[in-house]
């Protein structure tokens, strides 16, 4: 069958690979922005490159377990990875945006403060840091049934940053909105698990 090919193929895969393919765009753009390849507004361009396949990632993340569950595909040995290179996205994407598009901390600071949208993103990108620094199997041993229920932040991040996107886009754009679709989505196949996650 498929997808026994495609669990037998996954379980060949060691997981530092998907590390180094996940990173390929980061020189990519960063060529593109040097080179006129992102429009006359580069580091602009940049950032939402950065802020959107962090995003994409967050949803391939959520998307691991339902596949699992409905399909039978078993890719849960990247999840984690998943997890660290979309947090590695977001911290470029901070990046760019406060050293090569504000170029201030007290604006940094004040943008926080007074524009919704970007303390929404805040807000999702320190909910992801404990996730982070608690992905490993260190943490998972020391942690225990707490890990599950640390990680259960991965829901109102995603719910978040698919917001913060919606927020920042300029009009009525599709994109954004299928994002959060596609999110809600992929969380309402949960709900019956969460409660019991919850609940023990």
């Amino acid at each position: 069958m498929l997808v026994d090919r495609i669990n037998q193929a996954a379980r060949k895969v060691p997981t530092w690979t998907l590390y180094i393919v996940s990173m390929i765009p980061v020189p990519v753009l960063l060529y593109m922005a040097q080179t006129g390849g992102l429009g006359r507004e580069p580091v602009k361009a940049l950032e939402h490159e950065l802020g959107e396949i962090a995003l994409q990632l967050v949803i391939v993340g959520l998307c691991i377990s339902p596949l699992r569950k409905f399909a039978g595909v078993n890719l849960i040995k990247f999840r984690r990875a998943i997890g660290v290179v979309a947090f590695i996205y977001v911290v470029l994407h901070l990046l760019v945006w406060a050293v090569l598009d504000v170029q201030s901390l007290d604006r940094v600071v004040a943008d926080i403060i007074k524009r919704p949208y970007i303390t929404i993103g805040m807000a999702a990108f320190v909910l992801m840091i404990p996730l982070a620094f608690t992905s490993n199997n260190m943490s998972v041993r020391w942690l225990g049934p707490v890990w599950r229920k640390l990680h259960l932040l991965t829901y109102p991040i995603a719910i978040l940053s698919s917001v913060h996107f919606i927020w920042l886009s300029k009009g009525f754009q599709l994109e954004p909105l299928v994002y959060l679709t596609v999110i809600l989505g992929l969380l309402a196949l949960r709900v019956p698990a969460l409660v019991k996650k919850v609940a023990a």
